[in-house]
C-alpha cells in the first residue's frame, strides 16, 4: 500500500508488537495544505464522517423550518448513535414531524452500539428496531427531504434517486471536487458513501467548521457545526469518542469518527481541520493518533492533554491493571502551503 507511513506503534514488553500505517491531512478553509503525515491525496472512504456533508440538501432547502426540526435533531442527522432512549426519542420526533412511520427507514437493524460498548445490558430480540440503528438519524433526515420534495420514500436509497444525487452533487461540492470525482460505495447502513483524497475531506470539514464564514455554504454550514458542538451526546452518546473530544474542544472542535479508522477534527476558530485514516482500521491506533496530532498541531493546553490522555492510552494495561506494554506515536507532521489538487 503506498502513501501511507507508520503512525501508531506498540511494544509489549520489551518486544516489538503492532505497527499501525495511515496518513494525515492538515487543512484550511482555503483548502491549503498546512501539515500532513503520509500521502495528503490518498484516497479514503469517508465512512460516517460524511453525515454532515450528507445533510446539506435537506439544510439548504430549508427542511428544519419546514419540518420544525430542533437543534437537537438536526445534531441527529450528523450521529452515529448509540441507540440510547435520548437517541431513539429523537429520530421518533423526526419521522413524527414528518408524518413517516420508523418501518420507512432503510438503515437496517443492529444490536444498539450501547451494549456493545456495556453501558447498559442488551435488549432482547425485538426489543430494537431501524431506530437504535447507529445512522438512523441520517435516515430519518433523508427521508424528510423526499416528504419535502415530494420524491419517493421506497427508492430512497438508490445512488440514482434525486435525493442521493442532490447528495452527491453537495458532498462534491464542499469537498471541492466534481461530483464524478467522487468513488462510490455502499455503507453499512446501505447508503451511498464516497472515497475522495484525504485533504479534501479535511477541506470539507474546515469549511463546515467555519461555520457562516462559508461563502457557499454558510448558513447551513453554521447551523449544522452548531448543532453538533451544542450536543456531541447525540452525535456519539455515553462513553464515545465524539462525546469526549467535543467536550476537551470547548465548543471550538467539530468532530466526527468513522467506521474503519478514519476521523476528521474541525477547528472552528482556526478555520483549519485535521482528516486521519488508519490503515488497518484499528480504533485504538485511530484516537492515539488523532490526539497526538492535535498535540503536534499545538491544539491542545495542559488540561486538553490530560483529558484526552485515555484516548491516546500510551500505557497498555492487563486487564488485572498492571502496566504490559507500550503505545506510541512514531510520525511527524510536516508542514506545508500545498493547495487543493
Amino acid at each position: 500500500m503506498t502513501g501511507v507511513l507508520p503512525l501508531i506503534a506498540t511494544t509489549r514488553g520489551t518486544s516489538a508488537e503492532n505497527l499501525h500505517f495511515g496518513a494525515i491531512a492538515a487543512v484550511d478553509r482555503q483548502g491549503r495544505l498546512v501539515a500532513q503525515a503520509g500521502d495528503a491525496q490518498w484516497l479514503t472512504f469517508t465512512r460516517s464522517t460524511l453525515k454532515a456533508l450528507q445533510a446539506l440538501p435537506f439544510m439548504e432547502a430549508g427542511g428544519p423550518g419546514l419540518f420544525g426540526y430542533s437543534r437537537r435533531q438536526v445534531a441527529m442527522m450528523c450521529a452515529s448513535h448509540n441507540g440510547e432512549p435520548m437517541h431513539v426519542q429523537e429520530v421518533q420526533g423526526m419521522l413524527d414531524q414528518a408524518g413517516l412511520d420508523y418501518r420507512k427507514l432503510q438503515c437496517g437493524c443492529h444490536v444498539p452500539m450501547f451494549a456493545e460498548l456495556g453501558v447498559a445490558p442488551a435488549p432482547a430480540a425485538g426489543q430494537y428496531d431501524e431506530r437504535h440503528h447507529n445512522c438512523s438519524g441520517k435516515h430519518a433526515g433523508f427521508l424528510a427531504w423526499c416528504v419535502q420534495h415530494g420524491q419517493p420514500v421506497e427508492s430512497y436509497l438508490d445512488p440514482g434517486h434525486a435525493l442521493q444525487l442532490a447528495v452527491r452533487r453537495d458532498v462534491a461540492r464542499a469537498a471541492g471536487l466534481a461530483p464524478e470525482q467522487l468513488a462510490m460505495g455502499i455503507d453499512g447502513c446501505s447508503a451511498p458513501n464516497y472515497a475522495m483524497p484525504l485533504q479534501h475531506l479535511a477541506y470539507a470539514y474546515a469549511r463546515l467548521a467555519s461555520g457562516e464564514q462559508d461563502a457557499e455554504f454558510g448558513e447551513s454550514f453554521a447551523a449544522l457545526a452548531d448543532a453538533m458542538v451544542a450536543h456531541p451526546d447525540l452525535v456519539s452518546g455515553t462513553a464515545r469518542n465524539d462525546l469526549a473530544f467535543m467536550r476537551a474542544g470547548r465548543g471550538d472542535w467539530v468532530t466526527k469518527v468513522g467506521a474503519d479508522g478514519v476521523q476528521v477534527v474541525g477547528s472552528r476558530s482556526r478555520g483549519q481541520a485535521l482528516a486521519i485514516k488508519i490503515a488497518d482500521g484499528s480504533k485504538v491506533a485511530l484516537y492515539a493518533a488523532t490526539v497526538a496530532a492535535l498535540d503536534q498541531l499545538g491544539w491542545l493546553d495542559a488540561a486538553q492533554r490530560e483529558e484526552l490522555a485515555p484516548w491516546r492510552e500510551e500505557t497498555i494495561y492487563s486487564v488485572r491493571g498492571a502496566p504490559v506494554g507500550e503505545r506510541k506515536a512514531v510520525f511527524a507532521l510536516k508542514s506545508g502551503q500545498a493547495p487543493l489538487a
